[in-house]
């Protein structure tokens, strides 16, 4: 059977998912997500198996950009790489994706500049010693948004969270397992759960593949 002019995946026309996969330093199950995901239609086969012609290369290599580069969310990144979205409609979904980007590099820009005041501290115990301590917690925390000097009392001040079913002391089985929630796990970026089906945990391929790789670390007893 030959299916554009390929007659086996070792043909100069088509590659295996594989090869695929490896020419953007990616792993197979990576190409199949991203085409359960409809991000990538599915190839053309040969005896059961896919092959990825040049423009399935180049269709995977923007999913990529997409993706990884750009950490679109999948529902996002299909609109622009599968070619049957006009261009007002993916440009928009780019656009929005963008300020989500913008306001990402905002917040690790904060980060940044704290860390870099942290880095000049002289004492070596803060929580004790540091005469700053309260006006960053007052800056950056949410407990900043009660007045009371004494941490105590403000303390008091907040309405208790939800209570758990178990208590604090005890670790729960897949503690480590994050839970969907209106932020990435990763990263901390904004999330759009969709309205039906399976609820996403992460903004980005990227940073799922960073839990992955560091949860391989700790099992591992590697450090980060």
């Amino acid at each position: 059977m030959s299916i554009g002019g390929c007659g086996d995946v070792s043909d100069p026309v088509g590659v295996s998912i594989g090869q695929a996969a490896a020419l953007y330093g990616l792993v197979p199950s990576t190409l199949r997500w991203w085409e359960a995901a409809g991000v990538l239609p599915e190839p053309p086969r040969i005896n059961g198996r896919r092959v990825y012609p040049e423009t399935e290369l180049r269709r995977i290599g923007l999913a990529y950009l997409c993706c990884v580069v750009g950490g679109m969310p999948l529902d996002q990144a299909a609109l622009v790489t599968t070619g049957t979205h006009p261009n007002r409609e993916w440009r928009s979904a780019v656009h929005a994706h963008t300020g989500v980007v913008q306001a990402r590099i905002a917040r690790l820009r904060g980060a940044l500049g704290y860390l870099a005041h942290l880095a000049l501290c002289p004492d070596d115990d803060v929580v004790r010693d540091c005469e700053h301590l309260e006006g960053e917690l007052a800056t950056h925390t949410p407990r900043g948004f009660v007045a009371e000097d004494v941490l105590v009392t403000a303390a008091r001040a907040f309405p208790p969270a939800r209570a758990r079913s178990h208590r604090d002391e005890t670790a729960r089985r897949g503690d480590e397992t994050p839970v969907p929630s209106g932020r990435c796990a990763v990263c901390a970026g904004a999330l759009t759960q969709p309205a039906r089906g399976r609820k996403r945990v992460y903004c980005s391929a990227a940073c799922r593949q960073n839990r992955y790789r560091a949860t391989a670390r700790h099992q591992s007893g590697e450090l980060p």
